[in-house]
């Protein structure tokens, strides 16, 4: 009998994964809802919606027939000179969505470029109008994808080092907390008044890749008023926290200033099919109407707005925006508060917290809290053995369910946090 796993061992490179781990991958034969379904037979709770991108289950029935439709009329096409009915509805599905500041749609493939579209969209913004402006603030612990320009403005570490001559300079200010926003902002100030600054890039309230760190939206706001005054470009990186991860729609719905652009990717389609769009608004655009062909924005994908991943981020958006889903949101996030206080003041716990579909749990450690701390592996099996997928981001345990999952299965995880905090 052919051993699945083992030819994906010497075949494939797998991401985030040493090539000389000793784990062997698990085989998924197929999903549905909630539970991945493997080769030997088991019935896995995916807790982390699959690198948080399935927002309404696996093999979603919805979704499933609209990508089998858009399938039979129409799998691909140039997008340059060309469009298409499922592109035109997500772009008017999008920005009715969208803050209302927003008014362009540029699609692409993923998270990271979605980001590289936001980053290269604000340096051209500002080379299209002769202004030298060239530098970009972003915050400690930001994690923005994995292309060089997303590296350039993400975290400087185990991810970047070996790319870090190539990197692009950043002025990074530090995480703000309750007890630092002065002096954060005055880092901010600093180099916004250098009149040097072309954008600041954020991913709003949640650092997810930073161990799910919230933030203050009223401290935010305080950042993109000045940010406003000193007429720097806001992008805000909804990659993760987009499409309801936060109990609104969009992070940036908590907010009262608006950022100039929006990268959103992950749960766009539902976890179906990769896509990522960069949202921008008409400032932004004016600088690239003009019939001088030099200032085109010259980037593309040869997959860009594939119509198959369009049908499926419409069906997505036909089931995100139900009320159904609002209603299950709810449900989670109360769920998740209730169990933050029951646990809290357990002692193997430094921080437990949670916002909309997030919780986060950061353990107490004798080693500093990172990607690489040993807890990491001992966490990630032992809620496997239970058949439940939660993928640690070293010491920190986070939940980040589809909307779907039942009280009853969500309890079925809260369980096995307890069980693992007692052992």
């Amino acid at each position: 009998m052919t051993n699945l796993s083992e030819i994906d061992k010497k075949n494939i490179w797998h991401p985030f994964t040493s090539l000389a781990s000793e784990d062997n991958p698990i085989v998924v034969t197929s999903a549905s809802g909630v539970y991945l379904h493997t080769e030997d037979g088991r019935k896995i709770i995916d807790g982390v919606s699959s690198w948080w991108v399935n927002i309404h289950g696996h093999a979603n029935a919805h979704i499933a027939k609209a990508i089998s439709r858009q399938a039979m009329e129409l799998e691909h096409v140039i997008f340059a000179g060309f469009t298409h009915r499922p592109a035109i509805t997500l772009s008017e599905n999008l920005l009715s969505i969208l803050p209302s500041n927003q008014r362009k749609i540029f699609f692409s493939d993923n998270g990271s470029t979605a980001v590289e579209v936001a980053l290269k969209m604000a340096f051209q913004y500002w080379y299209n109008q002769g202004v030298n402006k060239k530098k970009v603030i972003a915050i400690q612990g930001a994690y923005h994808g994995d292309t060089f320009g997303s590296m350039s403005v993400g975290e400087r570490g185990i991810f970047t080092d070996p790319f870090a001559p190539y990197l692009f300079e950043t002025a990074f200010i530090d995480f703000p907390a309750d007890d630092n926003e002065d002096h954060v902002f005055s880092q901010f100030k600093t180099v916004a008044d250098t009149g040097e600054v072309a954008a600041f890039i954020y991913e709003p309230l949640v650092q997810g890749a930073a161990g799910m760190r919230i933030y203050s939206a009223k401290f935010l706001d305080r950042l993109l008023a000045y940010a406003a005054d000193k007429d720097i470009v806001c992008i805000a990186d909804e990659v993760f926290t987009g499409f309801g991860r936060t109990g609104k729609i969009f992070a940036s719905d908590y907010l009262s200033k608006k950022p100039d652009i929006i990268c959103v990717s992950k749960g766009i389609t539902g976890g179906a099919l990769p896509l990522g769009a960069t949202a921008c608004a008409e400032k932004i655009a004016a600088a690239f109407l003009t019939q001088d062909a030099t200032k085109t924005f010259f980037h593309g994908h040869s997959y860009t707005a594939n119509p198959i991943a369009c049908a499926a981020a419409n069906a997505s958006f036909e089931l995100l925006t139900s009320e159904e889903c609002r209603t299950n949101i709810a449900r989670i996030s109360s769920q998740h508060q209730y169990f933050v206080k029951k646990i809290r003041s357990h002692t193997r716990i430094k921080t437990a917290r949670s916002l909309g579909s997030i919780l986060s749990i950061e353990l107490k450690t004798d080693e500093s809290t990172s990607y690489l701390n040993s807890s990491r592996k001992k966490i990630y099996h032992y809620f496997l053995d239970r058949n439940i997928l939660l993928r640690p981001l070293g010491n920190i345990i986070y939940v980040l369910p589809p909307y779907i999952i039942t009280t009853e299965q969500l309890d079925e995880v809260y369980m096995a946090i307890e069980d693992f905090l007692g052992q």
